[in-house]
């Protein structure tokens, strides 16, 4: 996985991959969409920003939260 800059957006795709894509796309957040949306719509994960008509995207700063969080989580360590 490469790094994520430091700012800037990521389409669904970047974030929980797809593996059917030429090349396929490696994700950062193992999960299926609809868990990403349900995710999303209980407030677990960021809100997304609408980019356009058919453009959804989200803060790369706060993708990167999340997985600072989940991380955190993972390791035992809440207060991180």
């Amino acid at each position: 996985m490469s790094k994520l800059p430091e700012t800037g957006f990521l389409r669904l795709k970047q974030i929980i991959g797809d593996p059917k894509a030429e090349p396929p796309i490696s994700g950062l957040l193992p999960m299926s969409k609809s868990s990403w949306w349900d995710g999303v719509k209980k407030g677990i994960f960021p809100k997304p920003i609408k980019m356009g008509p058919n453009m959804t995207a989200w803060r790369v700063e706060d993708i990167a939260e999340l997985i600072a969080r989940l991380g955190a989580q993972c390791t035992g360590n809440a207060n991180a």
